[in-house]
């Protein structure tokens, strides 16, 4: 018998899950994410989950890891302060991919150096700027490192990256490592996500590691990546974009294994987020344009996946324009009131009904404050530190923190740093009224949608009266921007597509007709003409109104509550390589190894040692991983160009997959 150990840490949950001989789910548990450190959750959730199986840690053959600490981390907009090293590009190309936004004003700098396509240098590379540039303190946490054409020599990247070692001793990224891909300011911002996410994924996978053989879990710990597959935890430390929808992926892996069905739409939805994705034949398809996580877009192989800020913990925003007013949710994560009211009854319900009591409704009512321990507070400004210093350690009411309208600010940044957690009103609130939800503090969730009810439309009226009421309009809410995610992706998963833009066609008038059956001279009657799975904690509570809604079957799994946890453990080690072969003159075949360009005089003696290489690398990747019974597997694509009745050699390029279970402990 072998015992296999599933962990996924979501923004509000942290699961885990024991399966026997792959095949039964023989215990689950359940754990608050203890955002501070994210590996006491793990702890906790993992001795629970041994304990209800009465199995021994020593038992465990393998334990795997799913999280959504990258994934928030970038939609929350959160990270180490990075320092860009951008060789043989014009300063201009800055602006291009959302790179800039992404440096979100970090140090960069612009050198000469870099390679042309066919991967002879351009410009030596400067070294003096880059060395007398590394000797200042940038006061970054890593670096990333980007060169023109790299993917074709990566030579000047592999140099920049031994100064930045050697001088400052600081992790650093090349971009040539994340994607052999041509578009270099794409591969910069990649570079860039994966330093801004280091410190927190090698603080999350050490500290997990730690507490696993605390616990007695001697089995090796892997790591989900987000094309579904598992990595080794090593690897995992040195290249943590790869993690990106690490959680998301997982769950579609699990909503396969739990469903059988090889053609459904998958939603997780989470406290964060609700991540889609279209289950095909029965394999999540990889986005060939690159993992897309909030507003960037990397060269990440990942689920073609639509990430939505958008779920159970969403940030509840008033729409006081128009006569009726309304409520919008998302993009951010707050805590629940009725989470933090749980955790600091005395001070939550003092200060709600102290607001309740005021004649005319607060901007700050019903929101709270507290510091996040452990967070490096380096760097604030003297205004930003006043506010973290005056927030303490303690429970807040914002509107007793805030001594000037700026300071909210200062709160925003403090949370962009992690520093500083905000609570307010989310969709968990609104179910707790209902009687759908029952794990925290009802009464302080009633109180807090009064409070929010009482705030005036457009017409002068209260948005409502009734908390009840009022928690209605938001869970309705949570269902209609749930449908149109559902609806875009379907959209845009069409193989035959329709004219216009997916989220232009999901909002259509005509097709809001057509799933509501509005009677009329015209009939019109539409729906999803695919089930979904719904996935996630809170999935059972919000997803049926989703089915009837989009007039489809929804398929709720019973182990639902913890599918990432599931999907975690039941994949597969699966490692890509892929590489190029161009000409650079008539019977002249360049092959582009990671070591540099080699020219070769035959066309097939190129195309076989590139793909000996390949091959031998992802082979190495996999037994690396802890991969055994590897199956490797080669697919070339050769472009050719038709001149005076023969045919040209143009380029190839040649993609190897090598593929299997993870190795068990017994």
């Amino acid at each position: 018998m072998t015992l296999l150990l599933g962990v996924d840490t979501g923004g509000t949950y942290t699961d885990a899950v024991l399966i026997r001989d792959e095949t039964h789910v023989i215990a689950t548990a359940k754990y608050l994410t203890t955002r501070a450190d994210l590996a006491l959750g793990i702890g906790a959730v993992v001795r629970d989950v041994l304990a209800k199986a009465q199995v021994s840690a020593k038992d465990i053959s393998l334990a795997s890891l799913s999280t959504t600490l990258a994934t928030n981390a970038l939609v929350e907009g959160q990270g180490g302060r990075v320092g860009l090293i951008y060789i043989g590009f014009d300063a201009r190309d800055l602006e291009t991919h959302g790179l800039k936004d992404a440096l979100k004003g970090d140090p960069v700098i612009v050198i000469t150096g870099g390679h042309d396509h066919s991967g002879s240098e351009v410009a030596p590379l400067d070294e003096a700027g880059l060395r007398d540039w590394l000797a200042q303190d940038q006061g970054v946490s890593a670096f990333a490192v980007a060169a023109q054409f790299a993917t074709r020599n990566p030579a000047h990247e592999q140099r920049a990256s031994e100064m930045v070692s050697d001088i400052t001793g600081r992790p650093v990224s090349a971009s040539h490592h994340l994607s052999s891909k041509l578009n270099g300011p794409k591969r910069a911002l990649t570079a860039v996500l994966n330093a801004r996410l280091i410190g927190l994924t090698h603080k999350l996978i050490g500290r997990a590691e730690d507490i696993l053989q605390d616990i007695g879990i001697t089995a090796p710990l892997m790591v989900v990546r987000g094309d579904g597959a598992l990595i080794s935890s090593s690897m995992a430390k040195e290249r943590p974009i790869e993690t990106i929808l690490s959680g998301p992926a997982a769950s579609i892996v699990g909503a396969r294994w739990m469903t059988g069905l090889d053609h459904a739409l998958v939603s997780d939805i989470g406290g964060t987020t609700t991540d889609i994705a279209l289950l095909r034949d029965g394999r999540p398809e990889i986005d060939p344009a690159g993992a897309q996580v909030g507003p960037y877009r990397t060269m990440v192989e990942a689920v073609a996946m639509r990430t939505t800020g958008l779920g159970g913990d969403s940030e509840v925003h008033f729409i006081s324009h128009g006569l009726q007013g309304g409520v919008s949710l998302g993009p951010k994560r707050v805590l629940p009131i009725s989470l933090i009211a749980h955790e600091a009854p005395e001070v939550v319900l003092t200060a709600l009904d102290r607001q309740l009591r005021a004649v005319m409704p607060g901007e700050y009512d019903g929101q709270f404050l507290r510091a996040v321990a452990g967070v490096d507070a380096g760097g604030l400004t003297a205004r930003d530190l006043a506010v973290f210093q005056r927030i303490g350690q303690g429970t807040h009411a914002m509107d007793q923190v805030l001594m000037a309208r700026v300071e909210a600010l200062s709160v925003q940044r403090l949370v962009s740093r992690g520093l500083v957690q905000v609570s307010g009103v989310t969709p968990s609130d609104a179910s707790h009224v209902l009687g759908l939800l029952d794990v925290w503090n009802c009464d302080a969730a009633a109180t807090a949608l009064k409070l929010f009810g009482r705030r005036r439309t457009g017409s002068g009226d209260p948005l409502s009266v009734d908390p009840a009421a009022m928690a209605q309009i938001i869970l309705d809410q949570l269902t209609a921007q749930t449908s149109l995610a559902l609806l875009t992706v379907a959209f845009g998963e069409e193989q035959d597509p329709y004219h216009g833009a997916p989220a232009d066609l999901a909002s259509h008038e005509l097709l809001h007709r057509g799933l509501s059956r509005m009677p009329g001279l015209v009939k019109v009657e539409a729906g999803l003409n695919v089930d979904v799975i719904g996935l996630g904690a809170s999935a059972a509570t919000y997803y049926p109104a989703v089915g009837r809604k989009l007039q489809c079957k929804v398929t709720l799994p019973e182990h639902a509550a913890v599918a990432n946890a599931i999907g975690a453990v039941v994949g597969r080690i699966t490692m890509r390589r892929s590489g190029t072969v161009t000409a650079p003159a008539e019977g002249v075949y360049r092959v582009h190894f990671i070591d540099g360009p080699k020219d070769f005089i035959s066309e097939d003696v190129a195309l076989q040692a590139l793909e000996e290489w390949l091959s031998a690398a992802a082979m190495a990747d996999a037994q690396e991983s802890g991969s055994e019974n590897i199956q490797v597997s080669a697919n070339r694509e050769i472009k050719r160009a038709r001149t005076e009745a023969r045919d040209v050699f143009i380029e190839a390029t040649i993609f190897v997959e090598a593929s299997g279970r993870p190795r068990v402990s017994h």
